[in-house]
């Protein structure tokens, strides 16, 4: 039986088997530093490889920064240099082999960068002084909670060169065999605190009203689609709501649906091919409300009024769910990150409850 969920969707000339993606899902498992850091590790190749394995028709590294102070922990994957290149050849080469489409996410944390591994003390971030801390940066300095450090504000010339630290990972991303290129520009990381303004207070040319506050998403977004293939798709992650107009009693100024909107038309006019929408991270004390595919609306809403491709995240976790999503034009492919965790086989068992067909490992197959 055919279904949308399973049916093959292309972007330019890039052909994705299915529409059931992996959302991109930060392992802090590389080294902190020396000669390692930022490399893909075992770890890395099997967590990303088992849901090759399981079904997934897209792939979507962790969080991978341009820059070493662009990680969010000192254990997060890089692109900055030739050896984390030759480290990200291996998995890329295995996702292939098995049908899945290799997908890298470009970052840079911003203010939030420099914090701990979840499990160690979830999230805390480490000072300038602690072993492997560094002071972040950010569009302006403010800090992004009361106990984390305050970020130095970046200059014009920084910023530059920063727009040119993206494209540079971008070209190695591709010499290191990925297919498809997102940039985060969601969840209070560097680009997300540019676009806001509860975090960006700068008076200069990318501060102020919205056509400033997203030069800088726009800026990369231009050097990323100068270096990229023509025929290969640049994705956009983006946050699109900070949750403050959402709840009455919350009177701060943050960004909003209509704000995404507005970027992805600007977005695809630069060459961006789908919006991966998700929502938050800019405050801490932000109250989001989540159930079962609770950001699918904006994505809905994205997708309607911009007129771009988009994917869904956030809670949806039952094969249906996921079909009905497609089936009502709320989103053109759905990603799963905590269900995919949870069950790296949930494609190959969704089809199964569809009534759909996806092809499984070779070695697999039974007579």
């Amino acid at each position: 039986m055919s279904t949308s969920l399973f049916a093959p969707y292309t972007l330019r000339s890039l052909t994705i088997p299915n529409r059931v993606w992996m959302a991109p899902m930060c392992q802090y498992s590389a080294a902190p530093d020396g000669e390692a850091a930022g490399v893909p590790t075992d770890w890395h190749v099997v967590h990303l490889g088992a849901r090759a394995t399981g079904g997934a028709g897209l792939i979507i590294t962790e969080a991978t920064a341009v820059t070493p102070e662009g990680r969010i922990s000192p254990y997060d994957l890089g692109i900055w240099n030739d050896a984390q290149v030759e480290g990200f050849r291996r998995i890329t080469s295995f996702l292939t082999s098995q049908g899945s489409v290799p997908a890298i996410q470009l970052a840079h944390a911003g203010r939030k960068a420099s914090t701990e591994r979840t499990w160690v003390d979830r999230g805390r971030q480490i000072a300038p002084g602690e072993e492997h801390g560094w002071t972040p940066v950010g569009p302006s300095p403010l800090a992004f909670s009361a106990r984390s450090t305050r970020p130095e504000e970046l200059s014009t010339e920084q910023i530059r060169g920063l727009v040119q630290s993206f494209a540079d990972a971008a070209r190695r991303a591709l010499d290191a065999g990925f297919q498809a290129a997102e940039i985060h520009g969601a969840h209070g990381y560097l680009i997300h605190q540019f676009l806001s303004p509860h975090s960006n207070h700068r008076t200069d040319a990318y501060g102020g009203p919205f056509e400033n506050r997203a030069r800088f998403a726009l800026e990369v977004t231009e050097a990323v689609r100068a270096v990229w293939p023509e025929d290969l798709p640049v994705l956009f992650r983006v946050s699109a709501t900070d949750w403050f107009e959402e709840n009455p009693d919350d009177d701060r100024e943050g960004w909003t649906l209509a704000d995404t909107v507005r970027l992805a038309k600007e977005l695809q006019a630069r060459g961006v091919d789908l919006i991966d929408v998700s929502s938050g991270g800019i405050a801490p004390d932000a109250r989001i409300t989540s159930g079962p595919g609770y950001q699918v609306p904006f994505a809905a809403a994205v997708r309607e009024q911009a007129g771009i491709p988009v994917a869904a995240v956030g809670l949806i976790t039952e094969a249906r769910q996921a079909q009905d999503i497609l089936d009502a034009g709320q989103a053109d492919a759905v990603l799963l990150g905590r269900e995919l965790l949870r069950n790296p086989y949930w494609p190959r068992q969704a089809a199964a409850v569809l009534g759909a067909e996806v092809s499984g490992p070779v070695q697999y197959h039974r007579a």
